[in-house]
């Protein structure tokens, strides 16, 4: 595929046009959607697709909400996807301030501007007449941050499986980067239970806090390749019930990472054979220690590789657009159907910094670029594609 295939997108060069579209990002955004509770956030989703005349606009029992804009053809489909979940709780001050050519506010660009480019490519493709070959189906999933697990796009690939030619999946920012290779993630619970007491008259019993830290550090040690790149991180560390209580319970939340399956494969083996053995050593010393290792998410890996028809026409809306490509890997909701060998990429529509901080922000003036790139995808797709 040529670069001069694409001609840049003028839909979206009208400055009131950008403002309509950011002012639908607000909106979403000021509807708190922690995960496991993005049931406000479907709702909306479900009234906007509604009010754009949609077909077949519907909820699962997830709360997955699914709208068709109808192709001219019988062309497979293409499925369009954004998350509804952000990282913050339910309690999280949501005010939005805007300065010069940013917009700050928590879950702004994660993933609110996300969902509204769902909405905001069935205007492009509206204003531009164009009659793609075949159904375009936009889905506003829940479940894909945290200990979300990727549950709401499981069930999306579920249930249209390999019929898609292809899975795009949108996140507000990373703006000209594609991921096309899914990073694989394990996640696990470990929860240490002993005995507990007072902390001077039983004074000499484990606790529980004492007993993770040592595993924490023992953890930390691991050595980790720096190719293929994997990591480990204790997230979340949690136990005890009063200062001068000996802990009876503790737990940590870990997060295990790496570019290759077969790596992150062996440092899961590692965790589980260095949780057997606290066990074996509580046993033995009759101490009264108890590990318990749970599963609390599973991110798999895959991949399509970089000639893959799809890469490269992102490529070229990208250029079309001014701007370079950058082929790339990541944790995204493009890991499910990436694992299944199926077609997906992951897209930004703007640039930002702070994902996953009060101090979330996107720039502004990409936004325009970041969506005229999405529909020069939509309209192609069914060409490059089929």
């Amino acid at each position: 595929m040529k670069d001069d295939y694409l001609q840049p997108v003028k839909q979206f060069s009208s400055p009131q046009l950008v403002d309509r579209v950011l002012q639908r990002v607000v909106a979403i955004q000021q509807i708190a959607a922690p995960p496991f509770d993005e049931a406000a956030r479907s709702v909306y989703m479900l009234e906007q697709f509604r009010s754009e005349g949609l077909a077949d606009v519907a909820a699962d029992e997830l709360g997955n909400v699914y709208a068709r804009l109808p192709g001219s053809g019988s062309a497979r489909p293409v499925v369009f996807s954004a998350h509804l979940d952000t990282v913050f709780p339910r309690s999280t001050d949501l005010s939005v301030r805007r300065e010069s050519d940013r917009i700050y506010g928590p879950g702004i660009g994660d993933n609110s501007l996300g969902l509204a480019g769902l909405v905001v490519l069935v205007w492009g493709l509206r204003q531009s007449n164009s009659q793609p070959a075949g159904d375009i189906w936009l889905v506003a999933n829940v479940g894909e941050e945290g200990l979300g697990d990727l549950r709401g796009m499981r069930a999306v690939v579920q249930r249209f499986g390999a019929a898609p030619l292809a899975y795009i999946v949108l996140e507000g920012m990373s703006l000209g980067q594609i991921y096309h290779r899914a990073l694989g993630v394990q996640r696990y619970r470990i929860t240490l239970r002993t005995a507990g007491g007072h902390s001077w008259v039983d004074y000499g019993r484990p606790s529980a806090n004492h007993e993770l830290a040592a595993l924490v550090t023992r953890l930390a040690a691991f050595p980790l390749p720096a190719q293929p790149r994997s990591s480990l991180n204790v997230g979340v560390m949690s136990g005890g019930t009063g200062v001068n209580v000996i802990a009876a319970e503790a737990h940590l939340e870990l997060d295990l990472r790496s570019e290759d399956s077969f790596t992150l494969a062996e440092l899961a083996r590692r965790v589980e054979l260095l949780c057997s053995a606290a066990c074996r050593k509580a046993v033995d010393s009759t101490a009264d220690v108890h590990v318990n290792l749970e599963i609390i998410g599973q991110r798999p890996a895959g991949q399509i590789i970089a000639s893959h028809p799809l890469v490269q026409l992102a490529e070229c809306c990208l250029r079309a657009q001014g701007i370079t490509p950058h082929l790339t890997i990541g944790s995204t909701d493009a890991n499910i159907p990436l694992s299944q060998g199926l077609p997906a990429i992951t897209l930004g529509i703007t640039t930002g910094h702070g994902a996953h901080t009060p101090g979330e922000y996107i720039n502004t003036p990409p936004v325009a670029q970041g969506l005229a790139q999405l529909l020069a995808l939509a309209e192609n797709i069914f060409q490059e594609l089929a």
